[in-house]
């Protein structure tokens, strides 16, 4: 402390950035605008113009024809490369945060700064800033991650279970915090790095053996649709460990029976295509909540000459969401569903609505149901739950609804019987067949002398010389 000219205590001016320093004021967002990005430091310039020399070399084969070997050699060094970057960007990054230095562009924290400047997602900028700070936390990991001996994902996973709160419960009960940071360094760094999350898992549990303070398990709960301009979807979400569970046990069961013969659907696919077959189900059994006065329903308004047309015309079916699809889909609803007459005007509104119809009363599907006893497509196994009603020869070209023109396929099928394959029935045989959008016949099970078989490409058999 300090006297006055008069005897009075006065404090000490505080150096700048000490404990209880006035923050530096930002400059104005003009000044800041205004501010010129300084070309980086010598030692960043030489690795950049090190990079952009190694992305410049032509990897085509006619130009550079490099070997296998020499291909992987490089990746493996420029996977060393990234993780040495990384490790340093988030080194610098957590400096630049203590130093406060976004606020000489204007901005508060350097999550901001990596977002609004390396156009960074919010994600990656956390990302980033975590692994600064897990880097200081743990030397000896965070010295390996500087020599690119440990990549972002590994730090992200450690991070994660050896969280501040673990670490500190640990220095409190005078843990050998040293011995646990190898100790998770020689598993990253070792030949069952595939076990970090089990060890990493087990140091936490002994740390803190009574786990994070209990909180609902779905309020991380979240799910989020993203609609494309042609109407698909994209679905990004999160579950806990029960309702992941859960719907995952769902999927697997409607996927599971959907597989049959010559399947070569990804197990991405096969997932995707049991989400939408649980979806028809709950649909299609009219059990699902009221909304907005009604059952909720997929619809779908297309103008009856498009729906009279067999072939393929593009954007013209309009779905309840907005998205606008071809007149094929519109058909392929239209084979098992409630269908209603909307006369419009000239001005395109509605004149009249006419009384809703059911394609396929109960009565024909329960003895389709009987006979067919699940979906009729060649291979496939799916049960008569899983199936559609669908019009052999399509309703809105004059096909009946009675039994003999009705066939139960299941979604997926039924899709591509509208896309191209055909399906008939054999009286001879009283069996359904399955043909191809090329006209053959796709046939199941082996091949015997009952059954039309194609011709051969080529001899089944060759003589061997199999010497004297």
């Amino acid at each position: 402390m300090g006297l006055g000219t008069a005897g009075e205590w006065s404090p000490e001016p505080l150096a700048p950035g000490a404990l209880g320093a006035e923050r530096p004021a930002p400059p104005s967002p003009v000044a800041a605008a205004r501010r010129r990005p300084e070309p980086p430091p010598p030692d960043v310039a030489a690795v950049l113009d090190a990079l952009l020399a190694a992305a410049a070399t032509d990897l085509r084969p006619r130009a550079a024809p490099l070997s296998a070997a020499q291909l992987l050699d490089r990746v493996r060094g420029l996977g060393r490369a990234v993780n040495v970057l990384q490790a340093e960007l988030a080194r610098t990054v957590v400096a630049a945060e203590d130093a406060e230095a976004a606020f000489t562009d204007g901005l508060t924290h350097m999550a901001g700064w990596l977002r609004g400047h390396l156009n960074t997602t919010g994600a990656e900028s956390k990302a980033v800033l975590a692994a600064g700070r897990l880097q200081q936390r743990m030397p000896v990991l965070g010295a390996a991650a500087a020599s690119g001996a440990v990549s972002p994902g590994q730090l992200a996973v450690v991070g994660r279970i050896l969280t501040d709160r673990v670490w500190e419960l640990g220095e409190v009960a005078g843990v050998d915090l040293a011995t646990l940071d190898q100790l998770v360094t020689d598993t990253a760094t070792g030949d069952q790095a595939r076990c970090l999350p089990q060890v990493c898992q087990r140091i936490a549990d002994q740390l803190d053996p009574d786990g994070p303070e209990p909180v609902d398990p779905t309020a991380g709960r979240s799910l989020r649709f993203t609609r494309r301009a042609d109407g698909s979807r994209g679905i990004r979400g999160d579950l806990d460990a029960i309702g992941g569970e859960k719907v995952e046990a769902a999927l697997e069961a409607i996927a599971a029976a959907g597989r049959c013969e010559g399947d070569l659907r990804s197990r991405g696919q096969r997932t995707a295509d049991a989400l939408v077959q649980l979806a028809d189900l709950h649909l299609a059994a009219g059990d699902l909540p009221v909304l907005r006065g009604t059952k909720p329903q997929v619809t779908a308004l297309v103008q009856l000459g498009d729906l009279l047309d067999p072939t393929l015309v593009e954007a013209a079916t309009t779905l309840g969401s907005g998205a606008v699809v071809s007149n094929l889909a519109a058909r392929a609803a239209a084979c098992d569903a409630v269908v209603n007459r909307v006369v419009l005007g000239p001005d395109g509104l509605p004149l009249d609505v006419g009384r809703t119809h059911r394609l396929v009363p109960a009565h024909i599907r329960r003895a389709a149901e009987v006979r067919d006893g699940g979906c009729i497509f060649a291979g496939c196994h799916n049960p008569t739950w899983m199936c559609d009603a669908h019009h052999v020869v399509h309703w809105i070209d004059g096909g009946d609804t009675s039994l003999e023109n009705t066939a139960l396929l299941c979604e997926r099928h039924h899709t591509q019987v509208h896309h191209g394959f055909a399906i008939r029935w054999d009286p001879d045989d009283g069996r359904w067949r399955t043909s191809r959008p090329d006209g053959s016949e796709i046939l199941v099970g082996p091949v015997s002398g009952d059954w039309p078989q194609p011709p051969p490409d080529g001899p089944l058999f060759v003589d061997l010389p199999l010497g004297a």
